[in-house]
């Protein structure tokens, strides 16, 4: 994890995204998220494969997102990933703004990034 600029954590993602590993990348995440940072961003330059629990952690880091006001960011996105992310819609709630519920928190825009 690249932790150089506090307010966009990056988080790096390689080999496989699946049920057997995906539980401590969401661990991550909800520990990130509770920072409230601006920005969270998944770099999936290494990724080599991802089943449907890999793509449930994206989704969650973005109904996450939400609530806190923070943006999600993907980067470096394989083909592969580009194409489940279409074919499932994920790619159109990552292009949603956060929810401001809160006062103090200003909404950020969100975009997947390839």
């Amino acid at each position: 994890m690249d932790r150089s600029d506090p307010a966009v954590p990056v988080l790096g993602v390689g080999g496989d995204l699946a049920y057997a590993t995906a539980a401590p990348l969401r661990a991550e995440v909800d520990r990130l998220l509770a920072g409230r940072p601006a920005t969270l961003v998944f770099d999936f330059a290494d990724l080599l494969f991802l089943d449907s629990t890999g793509l449930s952690v994206i989704v969650h880091a973005w109904r996450e997102g939400q609530q806190a006001g923070t943006r999600i960011e993907l980067r470096a996105v394989p083909r592969f990933l580009e194409t489940i992310l279409d074919l499932t819609g994920v790619t159109g709630l990552l292009d949603r703004s956060p929810v401001d519920d809160q006062p103090g928190w200003p909404a950020v825009n969100s975009a997947a990034s390839a």
